[in-house]
C-alpha cells in the first residue's frame, strides 16, 4: 500500500504541475482516492487537514476583500508608485515590503495582504500583475525562516532546540537565522534586478485616492499584531491563528452590515473568498497525511542517515539540498517535524554541533517551497488570486522566477550557516 500511496502522489503532482486550471479538482480526487483505498483512514482525515491554515486563509481573504473595497490598496499603490522610478523598482519594492511583513506573520497572510496593492499597481500601469505577485509570494516564503514567529517551521525548530525569539537574531554569540535569511534576501533581490533588467518603463502617476473606510485597514493591522502576540503564547490551541483571522473577518462583516444596512454587502465579501484554493490545500493536506501515515516521510529521514556516513559536511549538504527538493513538492511542516529529531541524531552520532544541521534543515526546507508553484501554501494562495483575475500561471512561468531566486537564497544561506556554525 505504501507503493500505491507514492504512485498516486507522484501522478497527482505531475498533473498539478501540468494542468494549472484544474489543480483543485485534481487534488480533491487524489485525496478521495487516498481515503477510499484506506491509505489514510477516514478517522484520521480531520486530523491530517491543517484547519488553522484554512481558517486563516478564509478569514484573511474576507478581510482583504473589505480592505480592497475601502480603496486603501489603491492609496498604498499610489505611495509606492510615487517613490519608484520604474516598474522594475516597483516590483523590488513590493518584494522587500512583503519580506519585512512575512518575517513576523504567516506567509499566506502576507501574500493576501500585499497582493491587492500589486494588483492595483499593475492595473494603473496597464501591465501584467504576474511578476509582482510571484515576487511577493517568493519573498514571503523566503523570510518565513527569519524569526521565531515567521513560519510554522521556525516555531517547530524553536521548540525542538529550545530557542527563544532573540536566538534567531544572535545565537552562541554569532549572527542567527535572521541575518542569514537577510543575506539570502539580498542575493535574491540582486538576481531579481537582473531578471527585470528590461522592465524600465517610467512611472508617471501622481493621482491620489480617497479611502472610503479605515476599519478594514485597522482590522488588518490588528490581525498582524494579534498573530505576533499569539506566537508567544505557550500551549495555545492549534487553530489560534485561524480563529483570529476569521473572528476579525466576522467583526468586519458586522461593521459593513451596520454601515450599509444591506445583507448583500456581507454576501459579496463572503463570495470573494477563493474556495478553489481552500479545496486544493485540503486535498494536499490529505495527501501528505497519507504519506505520513504510511511512513514515507520517516523512510526519507532514515535515508539521510544511511547516505551521510561519517562526514558532517556531507550530512549538512545532503540535509540542505535534499530539503530544497522535497519541499518543492511536499508541505514542509510534516517534513521538518520528521527531520528535526533525525538531524539532532545525526549531529550526536557524528559529534557535530547540532545547530549547523538544524539551521541547514530550516534553510533548505523553508526556502525550497519556491522551486514549484505548489511547494508552499503562499504560492498556492497567490496563484489562486491571479487565477481569479484571469491570469493562469503555468509551472514553467513560475519556475522562471522561482528557481533562480530560490537557488540564490539557498546557496547564500547554505554557505553562511556552514561558515558560522560548521
Amino acid at each position: 500500500m505504501k507503493e500505491v500511496a507514492i504512485g498516486i502522489f507522484v501522478v497527482t503532482y505531475i498533473l498539478l504541475l501540468a494542468l494549472p486550471r484544474h489543480r483543485s479538482y485534481i487534488a480533491f480526487i487524489a485525496a478521495l482516492l487516498y481515503v477510499v483505498l484506506g491509505i489514510l483512514p477516514l478517522a484520521n482525515v480531520v486530523q491530517a487537514i491543517d484547519w488553522n491554515v484554512l481558517l486563516m486563509i478564509a478569514g484573511t481573504m474576507g478581510i482583504v476583500a473589505l480592505f480592497i473595497e475601502s480603496k486603501m490598496p489603491a492609496l498604498l499603490a499610489g505611495l509606492v508608485l510615487s517613490r519608484t522610478p520604474n516598474i522594475r523598482w516597483a516590483i523590488v519594492a513590493l518584494f522587500l515590503f512583503s519580506g519585512i511583513i512575512s518575517a513576523f506573520i504567516d506567509n499566506v497572510a502576507t501574500v493576501l495582504i500585499v497582493v491587492p496593492v500589486a494588483l492595483t499597481i499593475a492595473n494603473r500601469l496597464k501591465t501584467s500583475p504576474v511578476p509582482m505577485v510571484l515576487a511577493i509570494s517568493i519573498s514571503s516564503n523566503l523570510q518565513g525562516a527569519a524569526t521565531l514567529v515567521g513560519d510554522t517551521t521556525s516555531i517547530l525548530l524553536g521548540g525542538h532546540a529550545n530557542l527563544d525569539f532573540l536566538d534567531f537574531f544572535f545565537y552562541l554569540g554569532k549572527p542567527g537565522m535572521f541575518w542569514i535569511v537577510q543575506a539570502g534576501a539580498i542575493a535574491s533581490m540582486l538576481v531579481l534586478l537582473v531578471i527585470l533588467r528590461r522592465e524600465k518603463d517610467p512611472i508617471n502617476i501622481t493621482s491620489t485616492t480617497i479611502v472610503k473606510d479605515y476599519v478594514p485597514s485597522l482590522l488588518l493591522v490588528a490581525m498582524i499584531v494579534l498573530l505576533i502576540l499569539a506566537s508567544f503564547i505557550p500551549n495555545k490551541p492549534s487553530i489560534t491563528n485561524g480563529l483570529i483571522a476569521t473572528g476579525l473577518f466576522l467583526i468586519g462583516l458586522i461593521h459593513e452590515y451596520l454601515k450599509e444596512g444591506k445583507a448583500e454587502v456581507v454576501w459579496k465579501a463572503i463570495r470573494e473568498i477563493d474556495y478553489q484554493t481552500l479545496l486544493l490545500l485540503t486535498g494536499i493536506f490529505i495527501l501528505i497525511g497519507g504519506l505520513v501515515e504510511k511512513g514515507v516521510i520517516q523512510d526519507v529521514a532514515k535515508l539521510f542517515v544511511s547516505i551521510s556516513g561519517d562526514s558532517v559536511f556531507l550530512a549538512y549538504t545532503l540535509i540542505v539540498w535534499a530539503s530544497v527538493i522535497f519541499s518543492a513538492f511536499i508541505d514542509n511542516i510534516p517534513y521538518v517535524a520528521a527531520m528535526l529529531p533525525v538531524a539532532s541524531s545525526i549531529a550526536t552520532s557524528l559529534n557535530a554541533p547540532p545547530e549547523v544541521l538544524l539551521f541547514g534543515l530550516l534553510v533548505g526546507a523553508t526556502l525550497g517551497g519556491n522551486l514549484s508553484p505548489i511547494g508552499a501554501s503562499a504560492n498556492i494562495a497567490a496563484l489562486g488570486i491571479l487565477r481569479k483575475e484571469g491570469h493562469v500561471v503555468s509551472t514553467l512561468e513560475f519556475m522562471k522566477l522561482g528557481v533562480p531566486l530560490t537557488l540564490a537564497a539557498v546557496t547564500s544561506g547554505y554557505l553562511l550557516v556552514w561558515w558560522l556554525f560548521g
